[in-house]
């Protein structure tokens, strides 16, 4: 199989992150947020 390079957009990164914030989202819902969130660009992360 190729190697795909899709990304996932800012604004579902978003929603991911709030539904992995909340403790009242299942945790199939949460794998999937969380798959989505591993997709996003390559950035810098760290103290600002």
């Amino acid at each position: 199989m190729a190697k795909r390079n899709e990304q996932t957009s800012k604004s579902v990164a978003s929603k991911a992150a709030k539904l992995l914030s909340k403790k009242s989202t299942p945790k199939n819902v949460k794998s999937v947020a969380a798959s989505a969130l591993t997709q996003t660009a390559n950035r810098k992360r760290g103290k600002k």
